[in-house]
């Protein structure tokens, strides 16, 4: 037994609040209820001390070292926590060494191997013949697919867990705990909103370890008074922001004059065009930054009213690496005349910028099960691929088949206009969306 040291209480007590909170038993734990709600299998199976060599797979902060955790305080085995990081073919065999000893004195032991995936295929090797002779429960974590990370013989060997990122209101009661609980800030006055809980609970995307930590920011950077620690919305909105700072800090004007050249382009103005871009290169600016702001402005601010505008600022791009400065100005002339006259729409750019805002506002949906691939034995039991509809199998390359999430059902990003080659874009898309329609309702009939 490790000798206690009379500062363990006070280094727990500046433990991250996510270590302070890990869940000690299964009525503790959050989330996962298809595994360890009542009368679930996984559940059924820690209660009883019944466990078998098994493969935690899900996202980060989902439960996976928890549970391990969880086991590892129920069941009578030895447990040995082993880390993929830092274990290698030696640690891996005195491990299994011990353990072999151990089996003829009637004692299991169990193996929880965190970020397996990590483990080549000679560490992986390394376990196989103790798991089958049972000489060692391995049970291990990955946040990546076991169909392609671990080995087949080991994984034939394993059940696999699937556990999901957590739900919203997982979250929200997770932080809830934290508040209130004597290992988190409990008896703390900190004044926090609903409101800010839930920005919190949907900045984590499903990731407990997340959550915590911008709650353990948000309040550590909270305004102190003598009353209370109060999170603000504007220490939120830091704790919370994921921009990144702009690689070149120059200068103002840096930025006023790339600014000028796409606002006079889009406001198709070629003579205004090409003097801001005569005087950014005047200036020294690099032809192949402007050439890359080009090709931007080719597919943000023209699209698919004429795609070729792609092609002419993609073009400008290699004739930049050609010619150098100060022959290639005359390349850039061409492409900004050619985007300054083009038609115009930003379909494209608010299409993109509304999915960015749904994926930012909203959980990180799992693709559905009917549009997944399946190239494994392992995934087709999980039901991959189940119910897909080749669309090259109709006669009008159509299905009325569904692609996005159903929590996303009907949700439009591209509006096509008028302008230009986007008018019969805006046509076909308009039959496609009537077909589909016609077919789910008859097919619903």
């Amino acid at each position: 037994m490790e000798q206690m040291s009379i500062f363990d209480h006070q280094n727990d007590a500046q433990a991250p609040l996510a270590s302070r909170l890990r869940p000690q038993s299964l009525d503790e734990f959050v989330g996962q209820r298809h595994l360890v709600g009542p009368g679930c299998v996984l559940r059924r199976l820690i209660e009883r001390d019944e466990i078998s060599s098994m493969i935690f797979w899900g996202p980060p902060g989902v439960g996976k070292t928890t549970l391990a955790r969880i086991i590892a305080n129920k069941t009578n085995a030895d447990f040995i926590d082993f880390s993929a990081v830092t274990s290698g073919i030696k640690e891996i065999k005195e491990v299994m060494r011990r353990a072999e000893s151990s089996r003829f004195t009637g004692i299991r032991t169990l193996v929880f191997v965190d970020e397996i995936h990590r483990f080549n295929k000679a560490q992986q090797d390394a376990f196989l013949p103790y798991v089958e002779k049972g000489s060692i429960i391995l049970v291990g974590a990955t946040t990546e697919n076991p169909s392609f990370e671990i080995n087949a013989a080991l994984l034939s060997r394993c059940k696999v867990f699937v556990l999901k990122a957590l739900e919203e209101d997982d979250i929200v009661q997770l932080l809830h705990h934290a508040l209130k609980a004597p290992s988190g800030y409990g008896g703390q006055p900190i004044k926090i909103s609903e409101d800010q809980i839930h920005v919190i609970a949907r900045f984590a995307n499903g990731d407990a370890r997340t959550a915590l930590n911008t709650l353990e920011m948000a309040v550590l950077n909270g305004e102190i008074s003598a009353e209370q620690i109060t999170v603000t919305d504007e220490n939120l909105a830091q704790c919370t922001s994921r921009r990144s700072l702009l690689y070149d800090k120059t200068g103002e004007e840096h930025y006023n004059l790339i600014s000028a050249l796409h606002k006079s382009m889009r406001n198709s103005d070629p003579d205004a065009a090409v003097y801001w871009l005569c005087r950014m290169l005047a200036g020294g600016e690099d032809p192949l930054y402007i050439a890359r702001r080009l090709i931007r402005f080719a597919s943000e601010d023209v699209g698919m009213a004429d795609s070729h505008a792609l092609s002419v600022a993609i073009a400008a791009y290699q004739a930049c690496h050609f010619n150098g400065m100060p022959e290639c100005d005359v390349n850039l002339t061409h492409a900004v005349v050619y985007l300054s006259m083009a038609p115009k729409s930003n379909a494209l750019y608010t299409a993109c910028e509304a999915a960015k805002k749904d994926i930012r506002q909203r959980p990180a949906e799992p693709v559905p099960l009917h549009i997944r691939n399946a190239p494994t034995a392992l995934m087709k039991e999980l039901h991959y691929g189940e119910g897909y509809d080749y669309a090259h199998d109709h006669e009008e390359k159509l299905t009325p088949m569904t692609c996005l999430p159903d929590s996303l059902s009907g949700r439009t990003y591209y509006h096509p206009t008028h302008s230009g080659d986007e008018a019969s874009v805006k046509k076909h898309l308009k039959e496609i969306l009537q077909w589909k329609q016609a077919h789910r309702h008859d097919s619903s009939v």
